[in-house]
């Protein structure tokens, strides 16, 4: 066992991004089943419907789960309550301060853990009490930090930081981008993209093709002005280009963007008009696989790289 397997009481330290509209209870229990942890995605979710994937979650694993919340909801409180009076032990913020709702959290009784996209924040987040830090790369998909760190260089300077353990995110979808990850200073790894892609997901079929047929240089990270996004460049994010080219103001994107863009895309299957949330991994992503051949493949690759990266400094 290692810091994080411990921390959440899991098999493996591999935990599955809490994506909206990719994060139902289904992907949750799955991978929770599988060994790792699954993470309820509370983004796209009203109140109500997050207490009934709780429940559902609750019933289809016995394993740890825990829930995703982004804090810069409005029902934000209402979510957490939920969380509390459903049981849920683990929880992931992310977008806002985390002193805002830590001591709530742990006087609870949960555990807490923080996304972040810098070293700065990351001491922030350990100073106000949290568990354990994910930090995530500029490679990831979805919303993202101003800062274009990317997680080869991020995670050694977060964990030169930081006492509590660390989870690298963004780029990671494969075991030797695990084991690379690890290598780094990581006590384990969070992945979005590849969990994304699975039969598990709540994604829409045709966002999961529009994944696996991704190539390198296919993604962009867009919106800076707003909340800086990752997206697949299809008809909307050519739209946003073509508004920053006419000197595009802040009014101007809001009202390009709209309301439900990224549930267009992703749960809707809307692939010219929507929101494509997927990180720069997406290029070796080539399958829709269930999340149990996702835990295989990851666990042989990683296992094979580290026999090979074991030889590598000598076989020369």
């Amino acid at each position: 066992m290692n810091s994080i397997t411990s921390l959440f009481n899991i098999k493996y330290p591999i935990i599955q991004g809490g994506m909206i509209w990719n994060s139902g209870y289904k992907l949750a229990s799955a991978v929770s089943n599988a060994g790792g942890l699954g993470l309820i995605g509370a983004g796209s979710m009203y109140p109500e419907v997050l207490r009934e994937h709780i429940r559902k979650c609750q019933k289809a694993t016995s394993k740890p789960f825990g829930v995703n919340v982004p804090m810069l909801y409005p029902n934000v409180e209402e979510i957490l309550k939920i969380i509390v009076e459903e049981g849920v032990k683990i929880v992931f913020t992310s977008a806002g301060n985390p002193k805002t709702w830590t001591p709530y959290l742990k006087e609870n009784g949960l555990t807490v853990v923080h996304v972040v996209s810098s070293s700065v924040f990351a001491l922030k987040a350990q100073e106000a009490g949290v568990d354990a830090i994910v930090a995530e790369g500029f490679e990831a998909g979805g919303h993202n930090g101003r800062e274009e760190t990317t997680t080869l260089t991020l995670i050694p300077m977060v964990k030169e930081k930081i006492k509590i353990p660390l989870i690298a995110a963004g780029g990671i979808a494969t075991g030797r981008g695990m084991l690379a990850a690890m290598v780094l200073g990581a006590d384990g790894v969070q992945m979005g993209s590849r969990f994304a892609a699975s039969v598990e997901s709540s994604a829409h079929t045709d966002f999961k093709e529009s994944i696996v047929s991704s190539k390198e240089g296919d993604t962009q990270l867009t919106l800076k002005e707003l909340a800086p996004v990752r997206l697949i460049k299809n008809k909307f994010y050519h739209d946003v280009q073509d508004l920053y080219a006419k000197g595009a103001t802040q009014e101007d994107l809001i009202q390009l963007l709209g309301r439900a863009r990224a549930k267009r895309g992703m749960f809707e299957g809307d692939l010219e008009e929507g929101e494509l949330e997927i990180g720069q991994i997406a290029g070796l992503i080539h399958e829709i696989l269930p999340v149990s051949q996702i835990f295989n493949n990851l666990l042989s690759e990683f296992n094979l790289a580290q026999k090979e990266s074991a030889q590598l400094l000598f076989n020369s």
